[in-house]
């Protein structure tokens, strides 16, 4: 099966909506994504037209679909832009340029092909390349019992930081960071 590793447009809120459901209902979906499926389900249509639409700009964030041949979206990974001074998806201050990736799934029936490796590329390749500052490093955190992830993270290239956060509204667990330096010129 031969996919194409691309960036979201703004029409296709539709199908953005649709593999953040089928994400949250994945079987690890709890060790994976901060909401849950019913909390998604529920949220207007307006919500999926604005993350469509700035995924699609490309500025503050970008979200990557693998597209089969039959326009199924088989897996998605989300950048969010983290400059100096704004506060990440965790609540703290970000105290450099970095972009910090999110919403990683894959479906299962495609898992093993290489989507994820042709996500994860893009995903580094747009930071590498972004406007303005030159983004210092990409992050990303892992719940500290998702081992596969961990693992697949790892043969990726990203590095424990050593650092750990306390996951939003879930007190004792706790998401492991990783990160990838920007390459040297």
């Amino acid at each position: 099966m031969e996919h194409v590793i691309r960036a979201v447009r703004a029409d296709e809120w539709a199908k953005v909506k649709d593999i953040r459901l089928a994400s949250l209902r994945d079987p690890v979906a709890h060790l994976a994504f901060l909401e849950t499926y019913d909390t998604a389900a529920a949220r207007p249509d307006s919500l999926w037209q604005e993350r469509a639409a700035r995924a699609a700009e490309g500025v503050a964030v970008r979200q990557f679909v693998a597209e089969a041949p039959d326009g199924r979206w088989d897996g998605t990974v989300t950048v969010l832009v983290e400059r100096p001074g704004e506060d990440s998806v965790f609540g703290e201050p970000t105290t450099m340029d970095q972009t910090q990736v999110v919403a990683v799934f894959v479906r299962p029936e495609a898992r093993g092909a290489g989507l994820a490796d042709e996500l994860f590329r893009a995903a580094l390749e747009w930071s590498w390349e972004l406007a303005g500052p030159p983004v210092l490093r990409v992050r990303l955190h892992v719940h500290e019992e998702n081992a596969r992830a961990e693992a697949f993270y790892r043969k990726f290239g990203f590095v424990a930081t050593g650092r750990r956060v306390d996951e939003p509204g879930q007190p004792g667990v706790q998401d492991l960071e990783y990160e990838v330096r920007r390459p040297a010129s």
